[in-house]
């Protein structure tokens, strides 16, 4: 459909909207092609998902697609209970809200004056930094797969506290990042229930959920807890190796029962109550919702979009509230357009992100695009001469590969006098030592050779990553013996053991939870394992260059030390 078409549309349908106020309904055709967007999951033998759009104080659409039970032929309906995953976020954000306007939270409070037990030493994390995602705490779900999980490889609430409270060191220093970590949500809805002098879940009940009317609404911290009409868990298995069975579901269970970071159960019609008041608070006030979407600062004072437990950004020129959440088989997302009060609602149950995607497209039917028309950008053209460097021996010294502090990978390669990065992406010079991606140039990378006792290495500028720039270190060729890496190692903030073995000439991460994980040596200091969580050590080293042990640096969880012991 031409643009101009899809922004007509859209105008039409939120003028009539408008002008019908309260008793809103859509016309059939738009409820037609509603349906036909979400078809795929409309089968009566597999799971499916829920959609629900609304506008002002009225539900315009909820619909069911496929089942919520396959077992027993439930199908999913606009009162199936679903698990929020993320979208559990925005509540313990707003609990922290509602608490900081009686007076019993301060946001930039450190936060051991409600959790004394969380001590890391010279460190001062506030709530905001917490609600945020600007702490540094490394997150829960990977430290306890780290330490072999435990309880049947079921997290709840008080092992994830367990593992916390042994914290003593953090990934970046508090405001110096963004980086997201459902710890800092967990810990908020301790410092809720610290606060409010009784528990998150009975707070949450009495000052959110019950005055809007959720009755099916509730935080959940215990696996045997029943809940009526819950959608089952399921993911997709194109070929079980085994038995040969092609194209079938199997049951995906929810192990993890924290609260803050998950742990909210709703359902679609309860889900639009929440929706509801954004628009015309009956919890809270118009202030406490504009606290709920107040983005949060970086210590230099840069802005990030992620506000306390849902991200603020702009679709189709318009302010947009949004979260999303995964685990398991639950697929999750809420789409808020405050200024035209209107709201977005995507419940799946099948393991499939393609209702993500689906569920944010339905912005076309009901968001007209004001973005300023843009002239058509011609593409930047790999032949343009910007890409050609004049001095091909200025950059020789740079040649080479990389490796990030959190494991990332990069390789700079000179060919036919232009400068490519991983083999396809361009870059343009911008100075001797400093180049952009040909097709963003908002990606940069600076280059430097090292001095005496100093390591090559890169610092990459990125807006995906707020905050200081990542750093590369230039991998060097592997000169150390294999056997001076074997040992056992041990994490004092985890109480847990892995080994390094050696194989048949290779080197193997190794432990008693976990199958054998081959490790890849990049050079003598970085090793890449096939572990999926620890899959970037950084080797330790003291006097002589003797091995004293590797930090775990991978993603969510960085600077993480193991020592050593034989």
């Amino acid at each position: 459909m031409p643009t101009r078409k899809i922004f007509s549309t859209a105008m039409l349908i939120m003028c009539a909207l408008v002008q019908q106020g309260s008793a809103q309904s859509l016309p059939d055709s738009l409820v037609k092609k509603i349906d036909l967007h979400f078809k795929k999951w409309d089968r009566a033998e597999a799971p499916g998902c829920v959609v629900g759009i609304v506008r002002n104080d009225s539900l315009l659409y909820a619909k069911g697609f496929g089942l919520a039970n396959l077992e027993n032929s439930v199908p999913n309906t606009t009162k199936s209970v679903y698990y929020m995953c993320s979208v559990s976020k925005q509540f313990a954000g707003y609990a922290i809200v509602l608490l900081a306007r009686q007076g019993k939270v301060k946001l930039d409070e450190d936060i051991r004056v409600y959790l004394p037990w969380m001590n890391i030493p010279g460190k001062k994390i506030t709530v905001r930094h917490l609600l945020n995602h600007t702490s540094g705490i490394r997150d829960d779900i990977g430290l306890a797969a780290i330490s072999g999980l435990g309880m049947d490889g079921m997290l709840t609430q008080d092992l994830a506290l367990n593992i916390l409270k042994k914290q003593r060191s953090l990934n970046f220093e508090p405001g110096e990042r963004y980086a997201y970590s459902n710890s800092n949500y967990v810990l908020l809805a301790e410092i809720a229930a610290t606060a409010a002098g009784q528990d998150f879940k009975s707070f949450t009940d009495s000052a959110i959920f019950r005055p809007l009317g959720m009755a099916s609404t509730r935080f959940v911290d215990h696996p045997e807890e029943m809940l009526q009409g819950r959608a089952a868990s399921y993911s997709f298995v194109p070929l079980d190796k085994r038995s040969g069975r092609r194209n079938f579901f199997e049951n995906s269970y929810q192990n993890v029962y924290t609260l803050g970071d998950g742990g909210l159960f709703t359902s679609l019609e309860d889900m639009s109550k929440w929706v509801m008041n954004i628009f015309s608070p009956k919890s809270g006030d118009r202030q406490d919702i504009a606290q709920l979407a107040e983005r949060g600062r970086l210590n230099n004072g840069q802005e990030i979009s992620y506000a306390l437990g849902i991200a603020v950004d702009s679709s189709r020129g318009w302010k947009r509230y949004i979260h999303n959440g995964s685990l398991a088989g639950y697929r999750t997302l809420v789409v808020v357009y405050p200024d035209l009060k209107t709201g977005f609602i995507v419940f799946g149950n099948g393991g499939d992100n393609e209702v993500y995607g689906r569920g944010e497209n339905l912005a076309t039917f009901f968001i007209p695009d004001i973005r300023a028309k843009q002239p058509a950008s011609t593409a930047a053209r790999r032949d343009s001469g910007v890409t050609f460097l004049t001095d091909t021996n200025a950059v020789k010294a740079f040649l080479g590969s990389y490796i990030a502090d959190d494991g990332f990978q990069a390789h700079l390669s000179l060919k036919k006098n232009q400068l490519w990065l991983n083999g396809d992406l361009l870059l343009v010079p911008e100075r001797n030592d400093t180049f952009s991606l040909l097709q963003n140039p908002a990606i940069r990378y600076a280059f430097f050779t090292g001095s005496a006792g100093e390591q090559a290495g890169a610092a990459l500028v990125t807006p995906a990553s707020p905050g200081a720039p990542i750093q590369f270190a230039k991998m060097k060729t592997t000169t150390m013996p294999l056997q001076s890496f074997t040992g056992t190692y041990y994490c004092p903030e985890l109480e847990c053991s892995y080994g390094i073995a050696e194989k048949n000439g290779r080197l193997y991460l190794t432990s008693n939870k976990h199958n054998d994980a081959l490790i890849r040596m990049m050079d003598d200091d970085h090793l890449i394992t096939e572990h999926p969580m620890l899959d970037h050590l950084q080797i330790r080293r003291g006097a002589g260059k003797k091995i004293t042990g590797f930090e775990l640096n991978s993603r969510r969880i960085m600077h993480l030390v193991f020592n050593k012991i034989n």
